[in-house]
């Protein structure tokens, strides 16, 4: 008599076929309690039949990430011992450019899912997800528009829990792994303002202003008259109650403005952090000489971006991250990028990379989400918070191993005092 496979065995199968391995490198638990692959790895659970399902739908990284969101595949234990094993090898891994399973692994997961009764029509993507149609040309204002709402109009309340009563959604500068959340950011806003030179009557302009922190430290603390940009309703919205809570309406105006429609020039200074990220390679020469055309002669532009190191430059369109978290996002090499800087006149005065902060601020951020879990889910919604979760935690492996990097570049337009010697300013 033949021996009896496994419900979890052909599961293991499925999923190897997906990834494009001969040994899984997870273990599983399936839904009728079978478990197959190495004993001792990390475990993950697929609890239900749609799973596998999505999987032969979209058999690759778009099929496992609607799994997790839908809570049909979890894990036990650490999210990031998981992710680091599935993304070690085959085609999750980065660099791989494979193309997927091939027509014959495809014709395998439809028979091994026709012998666990779970082929169906394509289940309907976790609500979560967004592909953005019909909203314009990419990174047009309008559709840039909808792309930011989609990320930052979720909740305030969800963004205080995961980031704090710093309120700042980018990279934090860190002394040691010791030295806190709330103390990194506020060391980061501190620096981005002392590199840029901020002093009383200075005029700043910080364009992808989030909640305002960076806006509100440099009024309070150096003076600073201050416009702050942001696509964002909610954002706006909060950023202005946290402003007048803190007495700086007169010197702190929070706008819902795209860069492209701000006239009020000149500045004497400009911050973008974290927002360069969603204007888009074909963009970049309209977002450097609009934000030169608004800066003083002699005027400084810091620019904060994430940035590929592995030659990518894109997201894919049927990736986790476009589809959940960064639609239309795009992210520049820092060659490029301050190639594109450079274009209009901008000379360099600096550029500091913040790779491995980036990695603690992400860690610290997801373990804010799963220590406040329960209030973050009431807050928006389980799957909401468990694509960030799943994000932020792959992007702190990423910046890890050095596939992402994060890089402060400042420039000063031409014109007016010269630059500084050395770094004294600001170090």
């Amino acid at each position: 008599m033949a021996e009896r496979v496994s419900v979890a065995e052909r599961v293991a199968g499925a999923l190897r076929t997906v990834l494009g391995v001969d040994e899984l490198p997870v273990r599983l638990r399936i839904w009728d309690g079978s478990v197959a692959g190495p004993p001792g790895a990390p475990t993950v659970v697929v609890r239900s039949r749609r799973a596998l399902r999505r999987l032969v739908w979209a058999p690759g990284e778009l099929g496992l990430a609607r799994a997790y969101v839908a809570g049909e595949l979890d894990v036990d234990g650490d999210l990031a011992t998981v992710f680091a094993a599935l993304s070690s090898a085959g085609r999750l891994a980065p660099g791989d450019e494979s193309a997927g399973p091939s027509l014959r692994e495809r014709l395998d997961l439809l028979r091994t899912a026709a012998r666990l009764g779970v082929l169906g029509p394509n289940p309907v993507p976790p609500p979560e997800e967004v592909r953005l149609t019909g909203a314009g040309d990419r990174h047009s204002r309008e559709r840039d528009a909808v792309a930011v709402s989609h990320h930052y109009d979720i909740s305030n309340d969800f963004y205080r829990l995961v980031l704090g009563p710093s309120m700042v959604y980018s990279c934090a500068v860190w002394d040691d792994e010791g030295t806190g959340l709330d103390a990194a950011q506020e060391a980061k806003l501190d620096l981005v303002c002392r590199k840029l030179g901020l002093r009383a009557g200075v005029r700043l302009l910080d364009v992808g202003c989030g909640w305002g922190s960076l806006a509100m430290h440099a009024a309070a603390h150096y003076d600073a008259e201050v416009v702050g940009i942001t696509l964002s309703a909610h954002q706006a919205a909060l950023a202005r109650k946290r402003v007048a809570e803190a007495g700086l309406t007169e010197r702190v105006d929070i706008r819902v403005q795209d860069y492209r429609e701000v006239t009020d020039a000149p500045f004497d200074a400009i911050s973008s952090v974290g927002m360069a990220e969603h204007v888009g390679r074909a963009k970049l020469p309209v977002y450097v000489a609009r934000l030169t055309a608004l800066l003083r002669p002699g005027g400084r532009l810091l620019n904060h971006a994430i940035a590929w190191n592995a030659g990518e430059t894109t997201w894919e369109p049927d990736s986790f991250i476009s589809r959940y978290v960064f639609p239309d996002g795009e992210l520049i090499g820092l060659g490029d990028m301050v190639s594109a800087l450079e274009s209009s006149g901008l000379e360099v005065v600096d550029v500091e990379a913040l790779r491995r902060h980036y990695a603690l601020t992400l860690r610290a951020w997801v373990q804010n989400l799963e220590q406040h879990w329960d209030d973050a889910v009431a807050a928006t919604s389980e799957g909401r918070a468990r694509v960030w979760r799943l994000y932020m935690t792959a992007s702190a492996l990423a910046f890890d191993a050095g596939a992402m990097g994060v890089n402060q570049v400042l420039l000063q337009r031409s014109g007016g005092a010269p630059p500084p010697l050395r770094r004294t300013g600001w170090v």
